[in-house]
């Protein structure tokens, strides 16, 4: 039996559920308002489907390995390179750690209660020291194993993946069967309510949309299992940008309907979810069913997530890890096979992230926004590796033999491969700018700026320095040998 079966609409699907979550939608629409729309079309086009294609491309060419990054940079630079590349991948992750139990009280907070006053009543510092226990209780279940609830986790991460696209749905529905329906962005029909304003400011939220269509590289495994990767993986990709552009642009006007884009709530990236399917649940006469029912799913989602997200992301990194560039201290297991001191590092790291909106970087509602925006700087980082082993690919492509090539001639091809890296580079580093009023808070403003950018450096110079602490290793057993 032929095991390349994969059609062209299976791929699209498989990676739309990879990168699409509603999320995207309410956190881009909370900084840019409907002019977002623009902005969509925009990164779709000039980032995200070369970046589909590059992947696909590199997928297809390095097929006989796991179909990791760092697989990817060890093939066309070396096994140093590739170190920081796996490094890279795991450390991205400790701000979406850090981020995962406020997600859950706030989650937790709505099927309770009904609203967002859970969380928003409770001081910032004690919301820091609850979601630092909530972190240590997973950390410490992580090590025990949760197979049944990652499996419980990803049926309903499904389910919440289902509501996004419902959300749509209902609310464009929602003015044929409510007449009633006010429509809370005014003037929706003109075309200058859709034009962004290109200053400091824009810049400073493209990093948000980089991180929102990001992680396509996760599906580089599908590529050579299509009929015909030349034709059917291009095809997959299209499909699938076709489909984040259609739920990015109707998911905006979504928002837009429900939420006045010339007057933003406050705490539109930490509720706006919850607010939404509340209003569309009243407008459709079913009360605060869709709301209850997206915040359960979307609860177990996000445990499901800090649980999976603590443990597979350390494991690549040091499942087979080279004794080279990563100290045996970090590499070593329990005779269960427990990475413990790896979750040591992980929790120490994390830990400090939670714990530092007691210093006073904002209420609730500005960490929420904090952390996302940290997330969006330093997450795409990984995407970096990416296009720098595209950039090698091309640079010696007489070497390599892909089924599918996304651009034949090897200059335009690495010409585009720079292209997003600079462009990802670029909206990182003014990605690190805080989204808040410098005059209203001054204080907390530089408390952010410092830590948007301590954090990456710090980070990046923590995996410098573990292959400096393994060459000591090495040298101690030469010289006891």
């Amino acid at each position: 039996m032929d095991s390349k079966q994969i059609r062209w609409y299976s791929v699209g699907m498989i990676a739309f559920s990879m990168v699409w979550g509603l999320g995207n939608v309410v956190n881009n629409y909370a900084q840019q308002g409907i002019s977002v729309i623009v902005s969509w079309l925009l990164i779709l086009g000039l980032y995200f489907i070369p970046y589909a294609l590059i992947v696909g491309q590199l997928g297809s060419t390095f097929k006989d390995t796991n179909g990791g990054v760092s697989a990817w940079i060890e093939q066309t630079m070396s096994r140093k390179i590739a170190y920081y590349a796996a490094w890279t991948y795991w450390v991205v992750h400790i701000p979406y750690l850090a981020q995962k139990p406020q997600t859950i009280l706030i989650a937790l907070g709505w099927a309770i209660k009904g609203d967002g006053n859970f969380i928003a009543g409770i001081d910032i510092k004690y919301i820091s020291i609850i979601c630092f226990f909530i972190f240590l209780l997973f950390l410490y279940l992580a090590t025990k194993g949760l197979t049944t609830l990652k499996v419980i986790g990803g049926l309903a991460g499904t389910a919440t993946f289902v509501m996004s696209i419902l959300f749509i749905l209902l609310a464009i529905g929602a003015p044929l069967i409510n007449k009633d329906m006010h429509i809370a962005t005014q003037n929706m029909t003109s075309l200058n309510t859709y034009l962004p304003k290109f200053d400091l400011s824009y810049f400073t939220t493209v990093s948000m949309l980089v991180f929102a269509v990001g992680g396509a590289e996760k599906i580089s495994p599908y590529v050579n299992q299509t009929k015909n990767a030349a034709k059917e993986f291009p095809r997959g990709m299209i499909l699938l940008a076709g489909m984040v552009a259609m739920s990015a642009v109707l998911g905006s006007i979504a928002m837009a309907m429900l939420f006045a884009s010339d007057n933003l709530p406050e705490d539109l990236m930490a509720n706006g979810a919850y607010s939404a399917f509340q209003i569309l649940g009243h407008y459709w006469g079913i009360g605060n069913s869709l709301m209850v029912i997206y915040a359960l799913t979307n609860t177990i989602g996000q445990i499901s997530a800090l649980a999976f997200s603590i443990d597979a992301p350390l494991q690549i990194l040091l499942a087979d890890a080279d004794e080279k560039y990563v100290p045996k201290w970090l590499r070593y297991r329990t005779p269960k096979g427990t990475l413990r001191n790896g979750f040591l590092l992980t929790g120490v790291l994390v830990s400090i992230i939670i714990l530092l909106p007691i210093i006073g970087i904002g209420d609730i509602y500005q960490v929420v926004k904090w952390l996302t925006n940290l997330n969006s700087v330093v997450m795409p980082m990984r995407y970096l590796w990416v296009f720098l082993a595209f950039m090698m690919l091309n640079k010696a492509y007489q070497r390599y033999q892909s089924e599918y090539r996304f651009i034949r001639n090897p200059k335009i091809a690495y010409a585009v491969g720079l292209w997003c890296f600079l462009f990802t580079a670029f909206a990182c580093i003014l990605g690190m700018i805080p989204k808040l009023d410098y005059a209203a808070n001054p204080q907390a403003w530089l408390l952010q700026l410092v830590t948007n950018i301590a954090t990456p450096i710090v980070l990046i110079l923590i995996g410098m320095i573990l292959p400096a602490i393994a060459r000591r290793e090495q040298a101690e057993v030469f010289k006891n040998n």
